[in-house]
């Protein structure tokens, strides 16, 4: 999820301080738009310790150096979520994702009293994906077991790479022979698991980055998420960046992992998704069709469609000013609606991520819109070739996979 502008919420009807309730009424009045039906919802829970920080990661995630307070974390999460329950009445919960962080350092109970938290609290579907992140160097086969028994359905692992000359350039606390058995207890556990891989590492080459995806193939994951490692603004490798393939290399790095997922029988549904047949990541599926989740912890963000408006919300980050703010109430640090002007460019930088692109009704359902507001932009896009349309689907080409950014940017000048 990429906020595009959060309005601070003292410029809403109900200040940052009223009472949920208060701030659920505020939402319900009249306003701009004009919703037909609400999106689906998910539900974020935000983990924001690790054991240690990467210096490739932008993520909220804070060094546990001498632990962490589990016992009031998990309780400040479950008066945020009461907090939050006013603005989603009448909802249910179709997938939930505990992300950080490196929320595999729970314990197994307090795992489970997270989870009895949120389906006390709230309506869970019968058939709800509970995605857990979990990093190798974490995992213990027996608390994988009991997280699997508290209602873990879907294990995410975040291997980066099997090799242990790479795990080390990128900060990583395992080695390789971790990384094959943290994979293999997932697979002892879960039917249902991503493995998390990145490539263009540095000093990476076409043949490590190769022998990479077909460790991570030859365990036969239901879902691949295969980044290439970017250097992001106010981390480490972005004051020291490391040396890295070239655009070239990295591009060829590219079609090797197009030809061999394709080979091994997964379909690229998303800019660094692939899934076999139906496994597609639920969750993150909603997000990119501009979805609804409530995301509750350290840090969360959350996206919530009303009738007639869309709102976000971010909590306080840093995981001591968001306990001190959720005793106060005041967890919220920030909220306000998404601009008229701002949801084409917030739909369609997230929807044009999908290969497949979207269906057209879908524009004005999570918008609000007509798709006449987009008009000339789209059919500028097509004109360049980098979009494709017809009366049923809008989608990116491949051209416009390829230039993906500059695509997206088309709608927000547009």
């Amino acid at each position: 999820m990429i906020p595009i502008k959060l309005i601070d919420a003292a410029s809403q009807p109900a200040s940052r301080n009223a009472e949920p309730l208060q701030t659920a009424a505020a939402f319900l009045k009249p306003g701009s738009l004009h919703l037909t039906a609400l999106p689906p919802l998910s539900l974020y829970i935000h983990f924001p310790w690790c054991v240690k920080k990467c210096p490739y990661c932008d993520f909220n995630s804070h060094e546990a150096q001498g632990g962490f307070p589990e016992e009031a974390y998990l309780a400040a999460l479950r008066t945020d979520l009461e907090s939050a329950l006013p603005l989603i009445w009448g909802r249910k919960i179709y997938t939930v994702f505990i992300g950080g962080g490196t929320p595999s350092l729970m314990s197994a109970a307090g795992l489970d009293q997270l989870l009895s938290d949120v389906r006390t609290l709230l309506p869970l579907d019968g058939a709800a994906e509970i995605t857990m992140e979990a990093n190798p160097g974490t995992f213990e086969a027996e608390k994988f077991r009991s997280y699997r028994t508290s209602g873990i359905n879907r294990l995410s692992v975040g291997i980066q790479s099997f090799n242990a000359q790479h795990l080390r350039a990128l900060g990583r606390i395992h080695d390789g022979d971790e990384a094959r058995r943290a994979v293999d207890i997932a697979h002892a556990n879960f039917d249902n698991f991503n493995l998390d891989l990145m490539y263009a590492l540095p000093q990476q080459t076409l043949a490590q980055a190769r022998a990479d995806i077909e460790t991570a193939i030859a365990y036969a994951p239901p879902h691949l998420s295969l980044y290439h490692l970017t250097l992001e603004p106010n981390t480490f490798f972005a004051k020291h960046p490391p040396i890295v393939p070239d655009d070239d290399a990295s591009a060829d790095m590219q079609d090797m992992i197009k030809d061999l997922t394709v080979s091994a029988g997964y379909a690229q549904y998303e800019v660094s998704a692939y899934a076999k047949p139906k496994r597609q990541a639920r969750h993150n599926f909603n997000y990119w069709q501009f979805g609804d989740y409530l995301g509750i912890g350290a840090g969360a963000h959350s996206k919530l469609s009303f009738p007639h408006r869309v709102v976000r919300q971010m909590r306080y980050k840093q995981p001591k000013a968001y306990l001190e703010h959720v005793l106060r109430g005041t967890q919220i640090q920030e909220q306000g609606e998404i601009s008229r002007e701002d949801l084409p460019f917030e739909f369609m930088l997230n929807a044009l991520r999908l290969n497949d692109g979207f269906q057209v009704n879908l524009f004005a359902e999570r918008t609000g819109l007509a798709l006449n507001a987009i008009e000339k932009t789209l059919a500028l896009a097509e004109s360049k070739g980098l979009l494709y349309r017809d009366h049923q689907i809008i989608k990116p080409t491949e051209l416009g996979q390829s230039f993906l950014n500059d695509l997206q940017q088309l709608f927000l000048t547009g």
